[in-house]
């Protein structure tokens, strides 16, 4: 439905809709605060306790909530569309008809289910056909073009000391599960992800007519060669070493390097002419080289089958897809599979996701929201600037650099001013498995083709409707999608309290992203550069050490703790966020006037408008997974973290000695 003037509020925030003559004081009403709980005690349960009591999350769902769980709302729309355009007699060629018949074919399970594996044939034949390394090689990159990664970690982006070239990058690849620790951890959970996901490889290949011994054997074998790999991956802390993973080299010189990965034809097979690439975790193609060697050409075959199986399990039919369902039971604690529309609505907002956004922005996105929200990015830049201005740790040749950075933003919101171009995509109405195989190689060319050339600035790296914000230091810029451009985060029709709490605050926070852990290495134009003087750049390394060592403290499952390392980029993003949020927000009438609203005073509404947008509940087993693996911290931590070092919180809620969230000021972090 469009959206108009009046309507409902995710997550039980009521509208007190204002119509033609209404008077200035219509309000947005907040509810469901828990009375019972003590604001300074846990702020996120005393926003959200009597909701997180009470929500149910949908059995084919991982969580419930705000975010990414949003995106599960979002598909409902997305699905409404599809079934329209399906249903529709679409001009051939035309983004109606390429989505609509994408969308059918994954629809047609019947078609799907006849044909088994069959589409996949041809691949495991092409495997059965190779007969030494060259002709391994040449299969592993011919995957690659339809998207099977296998042993190349392929991609193509800015490069880090030229950031208006892009260049061929390659990263660690080769392994399943889903981080390094996995295949060396011995705790009861990982011993029963590592099971599921043995059971999950054997159950492929049973289904392509190998009987369960020699299954279990394909399976172990493929378990090994990952778990040889994984010894040469960095875990997902060293990954975020900006400097590690630049190490630009000379195809000449990785040909002597690595000889038995034959750099030269690999890249010719990739379609690739360049004299150098980037790449990021040398130790992997170090290990690769000499396991193409040690490893029985045989083994490969079996792994390079596992990794196409389990790869286009999906994409097959039914008994391939559950046996996959049951791997990510495990990781997720999702208990049943998505409804097939959903899983389709997915796929295409995938594969064609420019494309079906057209239709989406059209139909559900508010123009004036762009307005009002680069007004709210302007005002949140002017207040970044003002307390780097005030800082008191650093120097003034470092803060002039830094506001030029700042100033050197560009914003995107809402969409692209210019589509992705799907013309090559075939699409026919009953070639399921083919349409996603076209998709993939439109994609693949597509990247390949912009290696050597400039930068597009114009760029987006996720689809208009997915519910999400980012920050691309290569590029200086933050983007705002149209998805998040609504409740809880953003509504044309709410008080600046409640904007500057929601969407203020993930603008703040993408913002300063680009001088978190990561982003301070970036200068104004997107390079890797030592802008800073050393003793800033040290000062800032112990403020945000302060960082990691707070929240490695917050315990979130049993003995469970968030892992500071890992997310102290997105946790310094959170505590800096509110901070220039709440600066810019005092900007405002409202937030510099004390009348309150239902009781509550402007300053009360801004920070439940911050608890409001993490509300979220999930599985256990998500959890899990989510803090080996995930660079944010979990919701609760997101909402009480950083409000346990903000001031303003304090006197808002009387905040008090004894109550669980205090700190005495000098212990309350500052980065920016």
């Amino acid at each position: 439905m469009q959206r108009t003037l009046c309507f409902l509020l995710v997550l039980s925030i009521a509208a007190g809709c204002r119509q033609a003559g209404d008077s200035a004081t219509s309000h947005i009403t907040i509810t469901g605060i828990d009375s019972s709980r003590k604001p300074g005690d846990n702020f996120f349960m005393y926003v959200n306790g009597i909701w997180y009591d009470s929500a149910q999350i949908p059995a084919s769902q991982s969580g419930v909530g705000a975010y990414s769980f949003m995106n599960f709302p979002q598909r409902i729309r997305l699905q409404g569309i599809l079934d329209s355009v399906a249903a529709s007699n679409n001009t051939a060629g035309s983004i109606e008809q390429k989505v609509g018949d994408f969308y059918a074919s994954g629809m047609d399970t019947a078609t799907i289910d006849k044909r088994g594996y069959e589409p996949i044939k041809p691949l495991l034949s092409a495997i059965d056909g190779i007969t030494d390394i060259t002709s391994l090689l040449k299969v592993a990159t011919d995957e690659q073009k339809i998207g099977d990664g296998s042993i190349i970690g392929f991609s193509v982006g800015p490069d880090d000391k030229q950031s208006t070239i892009n260049i061929a990058q390659f990263y660690q690849a080769g392994t399943g599960l889903p981080e390094k620790d996995y295949y060396f951890k011995s705790d009861d959970a990982t011993l029963g992800i590592q099971s599921a996901y043995k059971k999950y490889l054997s159950g492929l290949f049973e289904l392509t007519g190998l009987d369960a011994a020699s299954a279990v054997k394909n399976a172990d074998i493929t378990y090994g060669i990952e778990k040889q790999l994984a010894t040469s991956h960095r875990n997902n802390i060293e990954l975020r070493d900006v400097k590690a993973n630049y190490n630009k080299m000379s195809v000449a010189t990785l040909a002597k390097k690595q000889p038995n990965l034959q750099w030269p034809a690999l890249l010719g097979n990739l379609g690739v002419k360049v004299d150098s690439v980037n790449v990021a975790q040398p130790a992997y193609y170090d290990k690769l080289d000499q396991m193409l060697k040690s490893v029985p050409l045989d083994d490969w075959k079996i792994y390079l089958k596992a990794s196409a199986l389990s790869n286009f399990s999906n994409f097959l039919s039914r008994p391939f897809a559950e046996v996959a369902f049951q791997y990510n039971k495990a990781l997720s604690g999702q208990a049943v599979r998505k409804s097939r529309a959903e899983e389709m609505t997915q796929a295409v907002d995938r594969s064609l996701g420019h494309a079906l956004a057209q239709l989406y922005v059209k139909k559900y996105f508010p123009e004036d929201a762009k307005k009002r929200v680069a007004l709210l990015v302007d005002n949140l830049k002017k207040a970044l600037a003002a307390r780097i201005t005030r800082l008191d740790w650093m120097s003034d040749s470092t803060k002039a650099k830094a506001k030029e950075k700042l100033q050197a933003f560009t914003e995107k919101i809402g969409y692209p001013d210019k589509w992705r171009d799907y013309s090559a995509v075939d699409v026919k109405r009953d070639a399921w498995f083919e349409n996603v195989l076209s998709a993939n190689k439109n994609d693949y060319n597509y990247r390949v083709d912009r290696i050597g050339k400039p930068v597009d600035r114009t760029e987006w790296y996720t689809t208009p409707p997915t519910v999400t914000a980012y920050n691309n230091p290569p590029m200086n810029e933050i983007v705002f999608p149209a998805g998040i451009l609504q409740p809880p985060y953003f509504d044309v029709n709410a008080d600046d309290a409640l904007n500057y709490g929601g969407i203020g605050m993930v603008i703040g926070h993408e913002i300063t992203h680009s001088f978190d852990d990561q982003g301070a290495q970036y200068d104004k134009t997107g390079n890797v550069t030592d802008w800073w003087t050393k003793s800033d750049y040290d000062k800032f390394r112990a403020r945000t050490q302060q960082v990691i060592d707070q929240y490695n403290q917050f315990t979130v499952l049993d003995s469970m703790h968030v892992k500071g390392a890992l997310t102290v980029g997105e946790n310094t993003a959170d505590i800096a966020g509110i901070a220039i949020a709440y600066d810019a927000f005092k900007m405002t009438d409202q937030g510099k006037d004390s009348t309150k609203i239902d009781g509550l005073t402007p300053d009360q509404r801004f920070f439940i408008s911050i608890a409001r947008i993490w509300r979220v509940k999930t599985k256990d087993e998500f959890m899990r997974t989510y803090v080996n693996t995930n660079p944010h911290s979990p919701a609760t931590w997101r909402v009480n973290g950083p409000l346990m070092n903000f001031t303003p919180f304090y006197n808002a809620f009387n905040v008090q000695p004894g109550d669980k969230m205090f700190k005495p000021e000098n212990e309350r972090i500052v980065v920016w």
